[in-house]
């Protein structure tokens, strides 16, 4: 009975993380995929370096920042040091970069990486929402470079990411952005924008992604309305996002629900 199901030697069998494999294999696999096309499609929408290989992809999209330079796995660790030297071609030693590592994962600091976490992959399936932002709150999607930098400022105060002032429109988001498969909301209270969200759609699933609040629009719902209009950007997909796990109870809220836990790793600028 046992040598039944024993698979005839030589067969492949599938670990669902096969380059040609379909993207809607399974949902964790979606979720690695849309990570992963994130950045490239930032660093693309500016001009600026990236890269999307069999093992990784990302993008350089700024000179500095711990989390401007995301790069994500798309295959398991199991020997860091070509991986690592791929990325380093990338990016020089002066630049940062985030290692978000989708498996268990080796112990990355005799590399020179910094563990800075193990954020939580949180997905949301299709399913109704509420059909109103929160009171006083509007939400618009940008439409032209100058609302983007806009929202490129919300992003920066918001978040905040101090590291990346003095901020010139661009250093984050470039016009070319709008043009691709990624949609930008702001939302306004009292006719200033407070409140920022990104759609990102790759792989059959929606990324959330770049969500702040300035801090005085707070506990206002304007944070709220603008992850509703990114999370219902392509509302018969399903919605995934890396989450704090500060942040997680507001995104459990909104239907969203924790698969697993990635790790991230920051390699500093020298």
């Amino acid at each position: 009975m046992a040598a039944s199901i024993v698979p005839p030697e030589g067969e492949h069998l599938t670990t669902g993380w096969e380059p040609d494999l379909d993207p809607a294999d399974t949902l964790v696999r979606q979720a690695v995929l849309v990570n992963a096309s994130w950045p490239v499609e930032v660093a693309r929408s500016a001009g600026r370096p990236c890269r999307a290989g069999p093992r990784w992809a990302g993008g350089w999209i700024g000179d500095r920042g711990a989390l401007t330079n995301p790069v994500v796995l798309t295959q398991p660790l199991s020997d860091p040091s070509p991986t690592l030297a791929e990325i380093g071609e990338l990016f020089p030693a002066e630049v940062p970069y985030l290692l978000v590592n989708p498996w268990p994962s080796p112990d990355l600091r005799a590399h020179g990486l910094v563990l800075i976490g193990h954020p939580p992959l949180m997905v949301r399936l299709p399913a109704p929402a509420p059909d109103r932002p929160g009171r006083g709150t509007e939400v618009r999607e940008v439409g032209d470079a100058a609302e983007l930098a806009r929202a490129e400022r919300v992003l920066v105060d918001g978040y905040p990411m101090p590291d990346l002032e003095p901020l010139e429109p661009g250093d984050l988001l470039g016009p070319g952005i709008l043009a691709g498969a990624t949609r930008v909301w702001l939302a306004w209270v009292d006719g200033e924008p407070v409140a920022v969200a990104a759609a990102h759609r790759h792989a059959g699933a929606t990324l959330v992604e770049y969500v702040a609040t300035l801090p005085q629009a707070r506990g206002r719902g304007a944070g709220a309305a603008v992850t509703w209009a990114a999370t219902l950007a392509h509302p018969d997909e399903p919605a995934v996002l890396l989450a704090s796990d500060e942040g997680r109870p507001v995104y459990a809220r909104m239907g969203y629900v924790a698969v697993e836990r990635w790790t991230a790793w920051l390699r500093p600028a020298a």
